[in-house]
């Protein structure tokens, strides 16, 4: 078996709120934007500040909210999509730095809304085969980076942050069966076309779809109909399959948490699985969407506000980018 032991987040020092947006876009109504997405600002990394940087905050707070010693880590994975560098992986640069062991294995993965529940996985399958005791996971997300600046609709939805587990053999939420899922054949719906190996160099060219939305080569793009379409076909599914891969009755869930996507789109997919409200946790006022991130974070407000006690069964999913998806259980 496998548990979590703790989890602590990071979120870089400053702040853009709604407000400060619509100065820079005065056809907007603040307060219109906030009811619908559900964010009223988010934290915004600094130019020379990357994913790298905010993970290792994140594990320094870990280390330090729950007395753990970097010595005792053997296992290091980060999940991000705006690595500080190609290669080396930063996962690596994060063991140096971090002061933990040259005896750990250390990797990047990359991997967006669903990255939380991957290294879940992964981490889960270290410490059962034995290869490791304590894994440390990372998420950690710059996407701000990637937003062009006329991008109002995801400048308001999306923050930089980044969050630390760790995941040993004993702790406080034990870690149930896993359902995952991908279809790339969605993967033009949320993309930074240039930049890789696929378009090296940035193009400067920008076209129009269907929403009246800008796509750009050099900057992220989201076709927001095409998600949220994705959402409410592929996770209601997994909801019922997590369900029954852990053998359990919706019933007996009492909290579900799921990627922090936005508003609208979490009390959709609330309705469209018939969850009363006060089993269904939905936040993202002062983060925004945190992609890998939003789970952890979310998850670590609930501990510390003793929303999850002990004895609680929760469901915690993760969606998006990719196009990928994955649920499972913690047991408190």
């Amino acid at each position: 078996m496998a548990y979590i032991k703790g989890i602590s987040y990071w979120l870089p020092e400053k702040i853009e709120s709604v407000s400060k947006l619509v100065e820079e876009f005065p056809e907007w109504d603040a307060e219109k934007i906030i009811r619908k997405v559900g964010v009223s600002s988010r934290h915004i990394a600094g130019k020379n500040e990357t994913a790298g940087d905010l993970a290792e905050k994140a594990a320094r707070k870990l280390f330090a909210e729950y007395a753990i010693s970097p010595r005792e880590i053997d296992f290091v994975m980060l999940c991000t999509q705006s690595p500080d560098y190609f290669l080396p992986s930063t996962a690596c640069l994060l063991q140096h730095r971090l002061g933990i062991p040259t005896t750990a294995g250390a990797f990047d993965y990359d991997l967006g809304c669903s990255g939380c529940i991957y290294g879940l996985a992964l981490a889960k399958g270290l410490i059962s085969s034995g290869t490791a005791n304590n894994v440390l996971l990372l998420t950690a997300e710059t996407y701000s980076k990637y937003l062009h600046h006329s991008d109002k609709s995801n400048r308001s939805i999306f923050g930089d942050g980044a969050a630390a587990c760790l995941i040993s053999a004993e702790g406080e939420a034990e870690i149930g069966n896993f359902v995952l899922g991908t279809d790339g054949k969605g993967a033009e719906y949320l993309i930074v076309r240039s930049g890789a190996a696929r378009m090296r160099e940035k193009t400067g060219y920008a076209t129009t779809d269907e929403e009246g939305h800008t796509k750009h080569d050099d900057y992220l793009y989201m076709n927001g109909g095409a998600i949220f379409n994705f959402t409410l076909d592929a996770v209601p599914k997994m909801r019922q399959q997590v369900l029954q891969k852990n053998c359990m009755e919706a019933n007996e869930i009492d909290l579900y948490v799921f990627h922090q996507a936005n508003k609208f789109m979490l009390d959709t997919l609330r309705k469209v699985c018939v969850i009363d409200k006060d089993r269904f946790y939905v936040d993202l006022s002062t983060t925004g969407n945190t992609v890998s991130s939003s789970v952890f974070i979310a998850l670590k407000e609930c501990m510390d506000t003793k929303r999850i006690q002990k004895g609680m069964n929760v469901m915690i999913a993760g969606f998006g980018v990719g196009l990928s998806w994955g649920g499972t259980i913690l047991k408190f």
